[in-house]
This record gives C-alpha cells, structure tokens and sequence, in this order.
C-alpha cells in the first residue's frame, strides 16, 4: 500500500520562502549591478587607453616629422651638384621607418604617368619649375597661357599685388574686396604665400586644386568618378591639375659661382687684361676668363661677336650671337650672368624640371617647342642638361634668344610635401615645406600644415593601415 504524503503551507514556512527568493532577486540586481559598473569602467579603460595610445602616436608623428625635417636639410646640405634637384635614388623617399613611424616624400609623376589607377610620385619639387607670382620676369601673357586661366584672373592677380588702387578692365580693387563677406582691402603688395590666391577675385578652389583636391599628384578614386563625390570631376582618367601646382613665389637663385665667388657680367664687358693669378672674388675680365678656359682668342671672337652697341639680355643670348658651342657653354656658364651679380634672380624657369605646362608659357617655348624639350630632356645626362644652351638643339636661334631672359637651369629652392605615419596608423601628419638650398646649412623658408587636405598615400597603403589597426585591437599583433 503506497504512501502519500502531504505539505501544508503555514504561515512560516510560506514567509521563510518567500525572504529567500526575495534576497536571492536582491543579490542577482547587485551581480548585474556590479557587473555593469565593471563593464562601464572596462569601456572607460578601453577609451583611455586608445585615447592615451592616440596621443602619444600623435606627439611620436610630430617627433618624426622634425626628424624628417633635419634628414633633409642633411641631406640637402650636402649635395654633390649645388643647385640641383636631387635624384631620388640617392635618399630615403617612400615608407621609410623613422622610430616606429614611417614617412614619405610626396612629389609629382609626368603628366603622362597619372592616369587612374596608381600610386604617388616621390621625391623633392623644383620651385624654379613653376611660374613665380611676384617675379618681374613673369608677364601677364605667361600667366593666361597656364592651364585654366583666364584673362579675367590674371588682371585680378595683377591688381592685387601692383601698387596702386587703378582696378584693371577685369580686376579688382578693394572697393570690390570691401562687398565681400567677411570685407577685406585689396592687398597692393607682393605675395606672402601661394595659398593668398585664394583671396583674389576669380579664383576658386576648382582653379587652385584642379581635380587634385588632396595636391598629392595623383588621380584618386574621388577624382575619377564624374559628380558621384568631390570634386565634380570629368572622369576621363587623367589629373587635371590647378594653378598650385604652376606657380610659385619662392623661386631664386643666388647669383653666383658655385664655389660663392662673384660671377663675370656679360654686359659688362671689360676689354682690359690683367696680370698675375687672380684668386677668389676678384673679377677677371670676360673676355680674359674666356680665353683662358677655352683657348686662345676664343674668347676675343665671342666678345666680338656679341659687339658692344646692343649687350645681350641673356648669357644665352650672348653665346647664340657668338655660335658658342653646348659644350663650350657648359665649361663657362657658373661663372657668367646676365643681370647684377651683387642680386640674387628672381623668377626663372628651370628648363630641366619644368613641366610642360610650364614650359608651354615661356616666350620662345610656347605649343611649338614644349613637347620637344620635354623629350630630349629624358635622353640628357646630368652633365648635359648643366647649362641653358641644350635647348637649341631642338629651338631655334631666334625663338632661344627669346627665352633666354626667363630661363635657367638651377633648382635652389626645394619644396618637400612630407607625409608622416605614427605606429599602426594611430596618428597622421602632413606638413609641406620649402628649403632654401644656397644657405648653409639649407634653411626652411616656408612651412604649411597639409594634413586637413585629406589622405595623400593611396588606397592600397590605407587599406593596409587599417588592418595593421585591426590585428592590434584583436590582440593579434
């Protein structure tokens, strides 16, 4: 016979249950509690950390960059050609580790290498290669013959720095400036920076950057898709490049001799001779200096030659008159000039580096010679590309004496778009400067913060950034 067994709640035990399930609710909002507060701190320590880990990858990009900053004046200062561009192969351009950063050296491909998809160019960039605002030697007519320009912008520039309070049929005056918002006057003075464009009248930000809205040289997926996002470009696989890539007001070159001694002035043609060694910065006469280094009375007939009723604007002037040879002008040319040698020269192009855009300004030069000195100039040597007289195997006498006022072959001011990279990407800095090669040691001139303008290196570098990142947060790495 089975036995059944009853439970009859009373009043205690009923109460003694209910406290337990009671405290035991009580003790699991505690645990929750608890472990909420646990979380919300983890989450905190886990901010600060990466906040932490962010500012010092911050404060270790700017120690690169001014280590980068003392790489290249280094660098600089001890070039075996002064006054040229250095070849990249001679310095550490591309991903190059600097601490536990890495930096790069942005610089500019030939117009004919952007065509989407690629990557940047690296490298320094020739100030002497561009137009120079405030340089005297740049006309109105070099000016709307850049790319994009128009007649309009060029008469607003040109009152913008000129003296007088006179606007142009198409310029402007501060009586224009004033209506603007926020008013501002004209500045009827010189050009501090390149980036001062951007006050003048007609100038947009689509004449400035182009299709190169980041100014890193190279056609980005955001730059080659029509109007699908900034800007709206054409979509046509080609960088149009802006006006900031053209001009420039740091171009110059100091005017003399390699070696710093004074240079001869061929329109200042001395007929005496003088006696005795002359050493240092005393000046020989041209035509005794010519003749001592290429041979007797060769320097005689070449000052005949170039008589002394009409001096010559330009050393290239001086040996096409006389039928100089290149390699005649490439022994002569550091000690010769054109111009006063006690000032520096403002504003010339350097055939050597100039793109053809450039190049396509120049009187002499213009569409019918550009094309062919950008090509002959890529079978050239080093040694053959040292003076001006090269461009006459392609330009003829007439059209050289024409560019001979507006051209050089010197690179003394070098701009470096320097991009810097903290540990695993944590922190970017970009910072662009000009460097004055003719001091000792070279100097910066002109610095600019570019790291506003958005990523210079690619999406390839990017992507691998990014997954550096993502190793670190997952603890892989």
């Amino acid at each position: 016979m089975s036995r059944v067994t009853f439970w009859i709640a009373t009043p205690s035990n009923w109460y003694d249950g209910n406290r337990r399930g009671f405290v035991l609710v009580i003790v699991l909002w505690i645990a929750l509690g608890l472990i909420a507060i646990v979380l919300l701190f983890g989450e905190g320590m886990r901010m600060e950390y990466r906040a932490a880990a962010n500012s010092a990858g911050g404060i270790e990009a700017d120690q690169a960059m001014a280590g980068v900053r003392r790489y290249i004046t280094y660098s600089l200062g001890n070039l075996d050609a002064p006054g040229t561009v250095p070849d990249p192969v001679t310095y550490a351009v591309e991903d190059v580790p600097i601490g536990e950063a890495s930096y790069w050296l942005l610089g500019r491909a030939d117009q004919d290498q952007m065509i989407a998809p690629d990557t940047p160019a690296y490298g320094f960039i020739d100030e002497a290669s561009k137009l120079n605002l405030n340089a005297p030697t740049t006309t109105p007519e070099m000016l709307v013959a850049l790319p994009n320009m128009t007649q309009d912008v060029v008469d607003a520039i040109l009152d913008w720095k000129d003296a007088d309070s006179d606007a142009r049929p198409s310029g402007a005056e501060s009586d224009y400036y004033l209506l603007q918002n926020p008013p501002y006057n004209c500045k009827n003075g010189n050009f501090e920076s390149v980036e001062e464009l951007r006050l003048v009248k007609g100038v947009t930000t689509d004449l400035l950057f182009g299709e190169d809205t980041n100014l890193n040289g190279v056609l980005d997926p955001n730059e080659n898709d029509g109007a699908a996002s900034s800007p709206d470009d054409d979509a046509d696989g080609k960088l149009k490049r802006g006006l900031l890539d053209f001009v420039t007001i740091y171009s110059q070159e100091p005017n003399t001799r390699a070696d710093g001694s004074r240079r001869l002035n061929v329109n200042a043609i001395e007929r005496q001779q003088s006696t005795g060694p002359v050493t240092g910065d005393v000046a020989l006469s041209v035509e005794r200096y010519l003749n001592d280094t290429l041979g007797a009375r060769r320097g005689t007939d070449i000052v005949k030659a170039n008589g002394r009723d009409l001096p010559p604007r330009s050393v290239l002037e001086f040996y096409v008159r006389a039928a100089v040879t290149v390699e005649e002008a490439a022994k002569v040319e550091d000690a010769l000039t054109a111009s006063d040698p006690s000032k520096p020269i403002d504003g010339h192009v350097n055939v050597n580096t100039a793109p053809r855009e450039t190049l396509v300004s120049l009187p002499g030069i213009g569409e019918q010679f550009a094309d062919a000195l950008v090509s002959l100039r890529k079978t050239k040597t080093a040694d053959q590309l040292n003076t001006v007289m090269w461009i006459t195997e392609v330009v003829d006498r007439a059209n050289a004496v024409a560019a001979g006022p507006y051209i050089t072959t010197k690179a003394y001011r070098l701009s470096a778009d320097v991009a810097v990279v903290a540990a695993n990407g944590r922190a970017f800095r970009r910072t662009w400067m000009v460097f004055d090669t003719s001091k000792t040691p070279p100097m910066v001139i002109y610095s600019r913060d570019r790291s506003g303008l958005g990523w210079p290196l690619g999406s390839e570098m990017r992507d691998a950034l990014d997954n550096q990142q993502q190793l670190v947060r997952k603890g892989l790495q």
